[in-house]
């Protein structure tokens, strides 16, 4: 009798924990920049929030050098998901043909073209310098030359690349570089830390203000195989999206992602603060508007990024909108 009783306890437990409490398989998801870049930390707070606990995701946060490492790394099988540079995605399945797909999206570019030196602060004072970018052909390496192509009518073998990873902020800071592709967040760290003036020659919000920013992508067959795990991932990174934009929560975002940016506190609030009122974090879709990825594609293939003979992939091809469907209804019934 008292084991009958004790077998029924337990499944009356097991009943009652849900379906985000299911065993779920586990996903490592790659992380672009040593430190990671701010669009990134909503995958810290869902992890120091207990999103990922509550929709009975098994998360494991891996970091890389850039978005492009860890797309790479998605391919290869080493981790599950990363977040990557939509250019950098659609010209991985366009030129080489790989099976990666979107899940999720962060749909606004925030990046611009900036200066230290207030005597060079044009376009033509770029011409021939260096310039900080994460890595050639990453995402800040695609925003540099699309916002010289648009902004400053310049080919971007006029300037010099200079791979920085995630470093941008640090190199213009310390004066080692004048000139960087620089996040929203980069200016007052180094406008605090180097005690320098940034000015803005040329901002993705003014010439290409509907480029699309990110995707967390998956390999297709891995999507197969761990398809919950994934809905119940995208669900936590929603409900932490959610969590960072809503301003009362300020404090509290602040205090999780400023030692995971290596950045004092002073510049973590004021920085998330600018990032809210930007929208840079998707919270009521999935991120991926058909319409803008289009678009974005049409300028990516117009500016050269998909080789010559390539098809640029179809939106069917490179986004599966049915996860963050699927994860929003498991946000739904979840208490």
């Amino acid at each position: 009798m008292f084991r009958k009783i004790v077998l029924m306890a337990f499944l009356t437990a097991v009943a009652l924990a849900g379906p985000a409490r299911a065993q779920s398989p586990k996903i490592v998801i790659g992380i672009p920049g040593i430190p990671p870049i701010f669009v990134s930390t909503i995958a810290y707070v869902a992890q120091e929030q207990g999103f990922f606990k509550k929709y009975g995701a098994d998360v494991e946060l891996r970091q890389f050098d850039n978005g492009t490492a860890a797309s790479r790394a998605v391919l290869a099988g080493d981790i599950d998901a990363s977040y990557s540079g939509t250019a950098v995605v659609i010209g991985q399945i366009a030129n080489a043909g790989v099976p990666l797909v979107g899940i999720y999206g962060m749909p606004r570019q925030d990046m611009s073209l900036v200066s230290t030196d207030p005597k060079r602060v044009t376009c033509e004072a770029v011409s021939g310098q260096p310039v900080s970018v994460d890595t050639q052909g990453g995402v800040r390496s695609i925003a540099l030359k699309g916002l010289l192509a648009v902004g400053c009518h310049m080919d971007i073998d006029k300037v010099q690349q200079v791979a920085m990873g995630s470093n941008t902020a640090s190199a213009l800071a310390s004066g080692q570089l004048v000139f960087g592709i620089a996040h929203l967040d980069d200016i007052p760290d180094i406008e605090q830390v180097g005690h320098k003036q940034v000015y803005v020659i040329k901002s993705q919000m003014e010439t290409t203000p509907d480029n699309h920013n990110l995707l967390l992508v998956v390999r297709k067959d891995r999507l197969a195989e761990k398809r919950d795990g994934f809905v119940r991932a995208v669900a936590a990174l929603t409900m932490a999206g959610r969590f960072m934009m809503d301003p009362k929560n300020n404090a509290r975002v602040t205090a999780i992602i400023a030692p995971v940016t290596g950045r004092d506190a002073a510049i973590t609030g004021p920085a998330l603060s600018k990032y809210v009122q930007f929208g840079l974090w998707a919270t009521s879709d999935d991120g991926m508007n058909k319409a803008q990825i289009e678009k974005y594609t049409a300028t990516l293939v117009k500016g050269g990024s998909i080789q010559e003979g390539k098809t640029p992939p179809a939106y069917d091809q490179l986004i599966d909108p049915s996860v963050w469907r699927d994860a929003e209804a498991l946000i739904k019934k979840t208490p």
